[in-house]
């Protein structure tokens, strides 16, 4: 079985726009030449696309760096610079992409085909053929082209599967899979034998099938970290029908019963996302071939009995072996009928959505810049959106040079500098560039 990468994180750089151009229009038997400086290409977005046949995060352990090409910068004779290819970047079916400095949940990627753009490609720069007014029909001025969205992204995998088999650690969850499916997991007569999901197709009479897929065991206070918990819970959110595997063997020697694994279990799914309860769980009572086993199925019967709320039905419960494989049919057959009534189900509703998506650039708008007293007295200037028009800035011409001053008047540098303190002679720095204040 290929080896399961539950989380990876990587890098995401979309392409820069191509820069704009200054040329001018110097051909023979044109008397008025004029600016014919074309634009730049915009540059290539890195896309998400699910890809069916992807069953793990593998690729993204030896590849964390995706970067998208940059746009072709544009060109005399007003010609523009072609764009660059987005970047499409394929992964499995169930893959949660998140912001990795705020923990926001950017998009869930579980539709076949589906895509998204993590990272947006910087436009390209204007040419000064976008600059001429009547009042300078020849400017010299020209835009570099914009950066591409630089970010870090966690990605999560959750398995896509139609019944998760839950329990406790050595319950005999993997023994079921194995022998009512493809899957052939390691198995093992020790506690946390599995610490990745298996998966395996299960065939029910000639035409129905489902995935089945055994979550590695649970333990008390897994919803809060305990053990591998919340890895595992992460897989079990995914499922549409639980089954839950019960030991009737004798747990004497670890002071557990039944009745005590299924309430602990079931407080566990309560506790990390009360949806998880709302899934159909059928009880699997196995290891019936053990002696005792139907005398503490009784029992369990009993105190689960006492304990139901009154008006409240009875839970399914299917006696099975998995070592001598009866009574496997039958709960087969039941589960996929569950399957045939159950829909499926997002991992999120849509309030839960609205509230934990963060979408890039819908967020409350960012002051345009900051600025901050450095040590030796000189004034630091930041912010995405000043820095942008730093970065866009051509400073290879002095009409660029210009406009670039008469926007940080705009947007109320020099006001705030001079409110803050600052005196002519002052240096201002942006980014690694530095020039005096003039008051």
């Amino acid at each position: 079985m290929a080896l399961f990468l539950d989380t990876a994180r990587i890098e995401v750089k979309a392409g820069k726009g191509g820069d704009g151009a200054v040329a001018f229009r110097r051909e023979k038997y044109v008397p008025d030449g004029g600016p014919a400086g074309g634009d730049g290409g915009k540059g290539g977005s890195v896309i998400f696309k699910v890809d069916e046949g992807m069953s793990t995060l593998m690729d993204f352990r030896y590849n964390r760096i995706f970067r998208g090409k940059p746009g072709e910068k544009g060109m005399n004779k007003s010609m523009h610079g072609r764009g660059a290819e987005d970047l499409i970047v394929r992964v499995p079916q169930g893959t949660t992409v998140k912001d990795n400095e705020t923990g926001d949940v950017l998009v869930d990627l579980i539709d076949k085909g589906q895509e998204f753009v993590v990272a947006k490609g910087g436009r390209g720069g204007r040419g000064n053929i976008r600059f001429a007014t009547p009042r300078n029909p020849a400017p010299e001025v020209a835009e570099n082209g914009e950066p591409g969205e630089d970010k870090i992204l966690l990605l999560e995998l959750r398995v896509l599967a139609d019944v998760g088999l839950v329990g406790f650690p050595s319950v005999g969850k993997s023994t079921l899979l194995s022998v009512v499916s493809n899957a052939r997991p390691k198995i093992g007569a020790y506690h946390f034998t599995t610490i990745t999901p298996n998966i395996g197709m299960v065939q029910v009479g000639y035409g129905d099938s489902f995935v089945m897929a055994d979550m590695p065991g649970l333990i008390q206070g897994a919803h809060s970290g305990a053990g591998l918990g919340i890895q595992f819970l992460r897989h079990i959110e995914r499922t549409r029908v639980l089954l839950h595997v019960l030991d009737m063997s004798d747990l004497e020697a670890e002071e557990r019963d039944a009745y005590s694994d299924y309430k602990t279990i079931n407080d566990e799914l309560e506790s990390y996302n009360l949806r998880l309860m709302e899934r159909p769980q059928i009880i699997v009572a196995n290891k019936m071939d053990m002696p005792g086993a139907a005398e503490r199925l009784a029992e369990f019967k009993e105190k689960l009995a006492a304990d139901l709320a009154d008006g409240q039905e009875m839970p399914e419960i299917f006696e099975v072996s998995g070592l001598t494989k009866t009574g496997l049919q039958g709960l087969l057959a039941r589960t996929s009928e569950l399957l045939a009534q159950t829909p499926e189900f997002l991992l999120y509703d849509e309030s839960e959505l609205a509230d934990e998506a963060a979408y890039y650039g819908f967020e409350e708008e960012e002051k345009p810049f900051q600025v901050s007293r450095e040590d030796d007295g000189g004034w630091r200037l930041s912010g995405e959106k000043i820095e942008k028009l730093f970065i866009m800035t051509n400073f290879d011409h002095d009409e660029s040079v210009m406009k670039f001053a008469r926007q940080m008047r705009a947007m109320g540098v020099d006001e705030t500098l001079r409110s803050m303190g600052a005196r002519d002679g002052d240096y201002v720095r942006i980014r690694k560039f530095e020039f005096e204040f003039v008051d």
